[in-house]
Order: structure tokens, then C-alpha cells, then sequence
């Protein structure tokens, strides 16, 4: 089997209310979440997760903020000798704009997505505005995408787990490391989400759903199975990654 390095590269940003992350907990509380597209070192082929933002906002306010540099997609793989024409296969973990705007620069890769992120950013629901198939356009009509419809393996070493939690094809990414198995998540959380504060323990919370659900008790059904099957925990806008260079 072989062993993969996770490079985080922050590649957006966004400022809002912590509610947004945390379900019905820390309203009125600034945050600001890095948008990361991860690096995944170890196969003979170019793999990433996630695209991006397009146009990132890049000040020295936000990259304060997350204590880490934010880079545009282009700059951020050229951090590690790549360039968007070396990707060979870029993985979804759900098709809302800020994980997508740069697929169309990867023109010689192959996209996983799951089939009901398709459906949806075909036909979004009002409520699901952050799905804007412009992103996907150029991708979908030269057959680039590949549609994933269960739990399968990727490459040796790197498998998708279906965890509609955030939206309804959300595909968290088991990666196996020389640490063990990382995940990265494929729904919008921070660590916080997996690791209340006391206050939230005291209520026999063990995990916080996404401040964004499909289903409430399902998302948190959904956070405890991810969190007993890593042995290292990735939450898709954790902070504290835009300061690693590399996991483990």
C-alpha cells in the first residue's frame, strides 16, 4: 500500500459568523475559515482535493487571521513544482463554488464528484445557492468527471466515503499515511465541530453537526463515525492547517 503526504495549501478565504460552522452554537462570533485545496503526495499520480476560489482575496488581514499565507491556484501548486496542466486527478469532496472554481484550468485531469453533487448543481434548490454550474461547465462537457455513487477506492492508498452531512453528496477523503489513516472531510467543519467546548460536552454532545445540514441528526451521526474511523482528523476548514506545510 502506498503511503501519502497531505499538503494543505490555502487557496480562499471566508469571514462570517462561527454559527456558520458550529450548528446552533458561537453565533456572533467573527471567524474566518481558510478555503484549502490539499496536495496528496505518494502516487505516480498528480492527485488534489478541491480547487478552490478562482479570485482569492489575499491581505495580510485574512492571512492574519488563519495565521497562514493564501496563494491563487496557480501560485499554490507552483509552491510545490506543479502547474494545473499536471493534475491528474482531482477529487471532490462537494461541487459548492469555493471547492470548484478552478477545475476548468485542469484540463488533463480526471474529477471524482459524488452523482448527487451533479444532480444538485444542476438543479439546485433555491437554498442551495453556493452551487453554480458555470464552475463545472467546461469539465462536465469534455467528460472529464467521473460520477461516484457508493464508499470505492480512488488509487491504492486513497478512498472516498460517502458523508452526506453538509450536502447531500459529500465524499470524505481516507487517506493512508505512514501515521495511519488522515481524513479529510467532506463536509464544512472546523476542529471544534469534533471537539466541543465544555459547555456543549455538558449537554452530552459529543460532536457539533455543520453549521450547514441536510439532517441535523444525521450529520451527527455522521461526525462521530468519521471521527472513530480517523486516527488522524483533517476537518475541511480547520484553521491550523494554513500554518502546516505538511500532515503528518
Amino acid at each position: 500500500m502506498s503511503f501519502f503526504k497531505i499538503h494543505p495549501i490555502v487557496m480562499g478565504t471566508k469571514v462570517f459568523d462561527q454559527g456558520m460552522m458550529t450548528y446552533q452554537h458561537s453565533h456572533g462570533t467573527p471567524y474566518t475559515i481558510p478555503i484549502y485545496c490539499w496536495y496528496l503526495e505518494g502516487s505516480d499520480k498528480t492527485i488534489i482535493i478541491d480547487t478552490g476560489e478562482m479570485n482569492p482575496i489575499i491581505s495580510k488581514e485574512r492571512e492574519k487571521a488563519i495565521n497562514g499565507k493564501i496563494y491563487s491556484f496557480e501560485d499554490g501548486l507552483k509552491k510545490w513544482g506543479l502547474s494545473p496542466d499536471d493534475i491528474d486527478i482531482v477529487i471532490h469532496t462537494h461541487l459548492h463554488n469555493d471547492h470548484c472554481e478552478n477545475d476548468y484550468k485542469c484540463v488533463n485531469a480526471v474529477i471524482y464528484t459524488h452523482e448527487k453533487e451533479i444532480e444538485q448543481i444542476q438543479n439546485p434548490h433555491p437554498l442551495d445557492f453556493r452551487y453554480l454550474e458555470d464552475y463545472i461547465e467546461d469539465v462536465y462537457d469534455n467528460g472529464q468527471i467521473i460520477t461516484v455513487s457508493q464508499d470505492q477506492e480512488i488509487v491504492p492508498g486513497i478512498s472516498v466515503i460517502h458523508t452526506p452531512a453538509h450536502t447531500k453528496g459529500g465524499l470524505s477523503v481516507a487517506v493512508e499515511t505512514e501515521k495511519g489513516c488522515a481524513i479529510i472531510t467532506g463536509f464544512c467543519t472546523i476542529m471544534e465541530n469534533f471537539y466541543p467546548p465544555i459547555e456543549v460536552k455538558a449537554m452530552e454532545m459529543e460532536v457539533i453537526p455543520p453549521g450547514t445540514v441536510t439532517d441535523s441528526y444525521k450529520a451527527y451521526d455522521i461526525l462521530i463515525k468519521i471521527k472513530k474511523m480517523a486516527d488522524i482528523l483533517l476537518p475541511l476548514h480547520e484553521p491550523l492547517f494554513a500554518s502546516k506545510e505538511t500532515i503528518p
